[in-house]
């Protein structure tokens, strides 16, 4: 069982990562064109929020295991994962497509479906 402490550090990482993105990288934001990404082979990793409709999920692993894209389940709601980016709306499905000065694909681009 993974302690609460390191749950915590884990979040606070990939918050910091996904505010250095937004600062410094490309992303595509929303379900629509993050697919279309997907599909065109722009996306480098997707990140999906933990209250998706189950249909969605596996409609976006099924396009990422296609395209061989990453994927990281973020620990947190649509709202968190949208405060986490530095907006002020839900953001279920994130996309991106360059990096920027965030080692966000190396840290957290391991995890395949």
């Amino acid at each position: 069982m993974v302690s609460s402490k390191k749950l915590k550090k884990n979040a606070e990482n990939i918050n910091s990562h996904l505010q250095l993105v937004m600062k410094s990288g490309k992303v595509t934001l929303g379900l629509k064109s993050t697919k279309k990404n997907i599909r065109s082979g722009r996306t480098r990793m997707v990140i999906l929020a933990n209250n998706l409709p189950k249909t969605v999920v596996s409609e976006i692993e099924y396009c990422c295991l296609i395209s061989r894209i990453d994927i990281h389940y973020y620990n947190g709601a649509n709202t968190d994962l949208g405060t986490a980016c530095g907006k002020y709306f839900p953001v279920s499905v994130m996309g991106v497509t360059h990096a920027g000065d965030s080692e966000i694909l190396r840290s957290f681009g391991s995890i395949k479906v």
